[in-house]
């Protein structure tokens, strides 16, 4: 099939019919602000002034007590005038994009409270194509972790990489997430062992909005990226108002998790913000009746303090330390740690320890934009783990260092130029079974990026990365990104690159183990290298004065070398070797947000992952990928917020599942997995200090069946845990309970962003 033709003409067809002229989403600021009587009763205030600090850009609100007011590069505090009150100044995100300002009658306008943001997610007007979850967004499902916080957004994919460990991969443009970039503050993060169980140990409660873009990266964050980048953002103790937050949450499988944000004021210069977290799952449980459990008991403990500093006028920085420790027991339903080399029972285990340290620094020179950044971090993993008879056992040291320059080339500010070193350190120890797999990297480098800037419409970004790998030799990573806004409402972005990544056979793979699978490594493993190339439109309209947002995008992936795991070619064992023959990826998305009224948005969202790659000597469909996948969500607030309402219901297609013809008749899947539905819900209830929240995932109860080979013989030749495409647990429900206690200083106030 031809699938080339068909996807241009798609996109045509969306180009045409979407341009429309009407104002720019990403351009514009709006809110209302009101006044709080005595019993609570809201009444318009009109007049108020809203200015952009140290701009001559300001509005008045109208009769309706709303106001739009356009954006300027940089602005990034409020000021908010009115008669009677005192003059107070705001923070405002980028992130942000309504507000909604409560004044309090017979009160200085210090005590003002931006009581929402309004949007779950938006698309940034960044020049790479990025979608931002905020932490609205965050707050419309459990969102217990990174891995439970795409569930409305179709560009990634979540999936249980096995039966029985309770991990979660991640797939974007139809291929694993190792080929995306998971950072922390534009810091890489979820990569060597933290890619087993990383997407879990980034507490949803911690973050505060996250970017996901697709395509190659910039040249500035290493040459890692191929399919895109997901960065996460922590809350900041410089701008979070939170002084304390308390996140307590259980669900109908005994799980419980308990959060705790601590900000602290440790000088006029230097704030600090003590985040905790703990997870409990005490109890095994058995919903298809296979004997094996789908959830791991265990616990989970994270800890991070972080200090924002400002010694000088001129120096900015931020420090972070962070420790993990994460124990999780399955298998067979009554197995327990001490019963590990008994044979009676099949089990698992895992301990994992991890911690971390990144400080970052921004020093201002004396061009009026030059700077330098600084960016340092070192990581420790002790993974220690068994699954049946065979123990995983490994260790890795990571380092990392990133120095980037920025300056302007011209006083018209068209011609901006980034340049720096990096430098990557790995070395790894892996002992899985009787195999010993050793491996150290160091990978000095070096970048130049070059902007072009001709006027507020057009932007070129072209890089080029040269690194020095002890391994693999020199490595050139070129990148280039273009957006052209063709009009106030409308942008279009295009992008090409080349990535690489150094595979590792045991540590990505660890669904095989939990199976009767040999690891045959038959030769040696060059890098993974693709080029990445794809473009977005996005389109902006109104419907009654509200804001609604169309984008379509297409990005094709062509490997020129890709470790492949070929699992097709037997079910004894898994062969690691380098592509030979073709493997690519065809990915369209399409996405429409539309806000008919106030208080109400609808969310719109299909995919189609064209993905091919040579296993078993034929070029074939990517095994456990579903070609199409639809999203459809719902989001109702009541007048202030007091009462949300939310219900998502995805549709995932049929996947080739691995070639099963050398099994046992009675043992042997089907071709394809079936298609199936996802429906949650959830409804939240907000008072002053508390917000309540219920909700109900997977209602309809589907689940895979049989999704153990052989389970009746799990020490036998035929046992495989890795064919797992669908959901594991059944019907689920959850509660939870938020308590926020915000500050309330001279030059902050009592903010909410």
């Amino acid at each position: 099939m031809n699938i080339i033709p068909k996807l241009t003409k798609t996109i045509i067809i969306a180009l045409t019919v979407c341009v429309m002229p009407v104002k720019s989403h990403a351009q514009y600021l709006k809110g209302v602000v009101q006044e709080e009587k005595k019993g609570g009763e809201a009444q318009p205030l009109e007049g108020v002034s809203v200015q952009w600090l140290g701009t001559g850009i300001g509005t008045f609100t109208d009769s309706a007590g709303f106001f739009s007011l356009k954006r300027k590069s940089g602005a990034d505090r409020l000021v908010v005038r009115h008669v009677g009150y005192r003059p107070d100044t705001l923070q405002i995100h980028d992130t942000t994009r309504f507000v909604h300002l409560m004044l309090q009658a017979g009160q200085t306008l210090h005590a003002v409270r931006i009581v929402s943001t309004k949007e779950g997610s938006y698309i940034s007007g960044k020049l790479i194509q990025t979608q931002v979850i905020t932490t609205e967004g965050l707050r419309r499902a459990a969102c217990c972790n990174l891995a439970e916080s795409f569930e409305t957004t179709a560009a990634v994919d979540v999936s249980y990489s096995d039966a029985v460990s309770g991990a979660k991969q991640i797939q974007m443009l139809g291929l694993a997430g190792k080929y995306s970039q998971i950072m922390l503050e534009n810091t890489p993060y979820v990569r060597g062992l933290s890619n087993i169980f990383g997407l879990m140990y980034i507490p949803g409660p911690w973050m505060e909005n996250i970017s996901i873009s697709k395509g190659t990266a910039s040249v500035t964050n290493g040459y890692e990226s191929v399919t895109g980048q997901i960065d996460v953002e922590y809350k900041k103790p410089e701008t979070s108002q939170e002084e304390l937050f308390v996140n307590l949450f259980v669900n109908s499988m005994l799980k419980s998790e308990a959060n705790a944000n601590i900000r602290m004021q440790l000088g006029e210069k230097t704030s600090d913000m003590l985040l905790l977290h703990v997870e409990n799952q005490p109890k095994m449980f058995d919903h298809n009746h296979d004997g094996f459990t789908e959830v791991p008991t265990g616990t989970q403990f994270n800890i991070l303090n972080r200090i924002d500093y400002h010694p000088t006028k001129n120096w900015e920085g931020r420090a972070m330390v962070s420790f993990l420790s994460n124990s999780r027991t399955g298998g067979q339903m009554g197995f327990k740690r001490q019963m590990k080399n008994e044979g009676a029972l099949y089990g698992i285990g895992i301990d994992h320890r991890q911690l971390n340290l990144i400080t970052k620094n921004g020093f201002m020179l004396k061009g009026e934009h030059e700077s330098i950044g600084t960016i340092i971090s070192l990581t420790h993993h002790d993974y220690n783990a068994f699954y049946g008879y065979r123990n995983y056992d490994a260790e890795q040291w990571s380092g990392y260092a990133n120095i980037i320059y920025e300056n302007f080339m011209d006083k018209s500010e068209r011609h901006k130029l980034n340049t720096g070193l990096s430098f990557q350190l790995d070395d790894m120890e892996e002992l899985w079974g009787s195999t010993t797999h050793n491996q150290t990297e160091v990978v000095p480098g070096a970048f130049l990026q070059y902007s072009f800037i001709p006027n507020k419409k057009f932007v070129l970004m072209t890089g080029l990365r040269a690194d020095y790998h002890n391994l693999h030799g020199l490595k050139w990573t070129p990148r280039l990104h273009m957006k052209w806004q063709a009009a106030e409402n409308t942008a279009i972005r295009c992008t090409f690159g080349k990535g690489f990544q150094t595979a590792h056979p045991y540590m990505e793979n660890t669904a095989f183990m939990a199976s009767s699978r040999d690891f045959v490594v038959e030769e040696e493993l060059d890098m993974e290298e693709a080029v990445n190339t794809g473009g977005s439109l996005t389109q902006t309209f109104k419907i009654r004065g509200n804001e609604s947002t169309f984008s379509i995008d297409y990005y094709y992936t062509n490997f020129i070398n890709q470790v492949i795991a070929d699992a097709d070619r037997s079910p004894y064992a898994v062969y690691f070797h380098n592509l030979k023959g073709k493997s690519y990826s065809h990915a369209v998305q399409s996405t429409l947000t539309l806000v008919p009224v106030r208080r109400l948005e609808l969310l719109l969202a299909y995919r189609y992952n064209h993905v091919m790659e040579t296993t078993n000597g034929i070029l074939q469909e990517k095994a456990m990928s579903s070609p199409h996948k639809a999203i459809f969500n719902i989001h109702y607030a009541t007048k202030f917020e007091k009462w949300k309402f939310d219900f998502t219901t995805q549709w995932n297609s049929s996947a080739r599942l691995p070639d099963a013809t050398l099994l046992p008749e009675t043992l042997r899947y089907p071709e394809h997995a079936p298609s199936y539905f996802l429906l949650n819900a959830q409804v939240s209830r907000q008072f002053k200090h508390f917000e309540w929240y219920l909700g109900a995932e997977n209602i309809t109860n589907y689940t895979q069946a049989n999704p153990i080979v052989d389970a009746a013989n799990p020490f036998g030749p035929f046992f495989d845990a890795s064919i797992v495409y669908a959901p594991l647990t059944g019907r689920m429900f959850y509660a939870g309970c938020r308590y926020i206690l915000k500050h309330n200083t001279e030059n902050k106030g009592n903010h909410q962003h």
